[in-house]
């Protein structure tokens, strides 16, 4: 099996990430736009993060970027339960951006692959660039695994009602006067 089990607490998954660059026309000057084309999951991949370019034309250069892994977190089960429950389950891809070039060309490096939604909302706050891609089978399943061993949801009880009247002073004195009513 792919998944990897730390310690009780966490367990990883080996995945590599696939990021397509096309250059876009903003006015007179052009930029690169970058979006996660899919999430390839395997035991097979390169451990070590790299970079190769898989595909060249005109129009756009695809990478993988091999060496990533998906961790799970019991503290992130209800996130990922809900993530599994929603009708297409995602991985968000993290990635900073660098300047790798001496020719002022901004790159995008996944640094790293989440299931949890809460974790790829406070990167979006913070202005780090997260890209959302359908769920592999394989990661899915190993997900609903970890979920369904270490989630426990919430049960949600009603509230009992306090009656502010029966505690109330006025109350407790008329107890009082019952009770020594009926002792004499």
């Amino acid at each position: 099996m792919s998944e990897n089990t730390r310690s009780g607490n966490t367990s990883e998954f080996p995945v590599s990430v696939l990021m397509e660059r096309r250059m876009a026309r903003m006015g007179q000057w052009t930029q690169p736009q970058w979006e996660a084309v899919a999430v390839v999951a395997g035991e097979d991949l390169n451990r070590s993060l790299r970079r190769t370019q898989v595909h060249h034309d005109d129009a756009r250069d695809q990478y993988l970027w091999s060496g990533l892994k998906v961790e799970l977190f019991k503290d992130g089960c209800e996130s990922y339960w809900y993530n599994l429950k929603s009708d297409n389950p995602r991985l968000f891809v993290v990635c900073f951006v660098e300047d790798e070039h001496d020719d002022e060309t901004l790159e995008l490096k996944p640094v790293f692959v989440t299931a949890n939604q809460d974790e790829a909302n406070a990167h979006m706050e913070s202005d780090d660039p997260v890209f959302s891609v359908p769920m592999p089978d394989k990661v899915l399943h190993w997900v609903e695994r970890f979920v369904v061993t270490h989630y426990q949801p919430e049960i949600k009880r009603k509230r009992k009602r306090k009656d502010w009247v029966e505690d109330s002073e006025h109350a407790k004195r008329e107890r009082e006067v019952l009770g020594r009513n009926r002792r004499h």
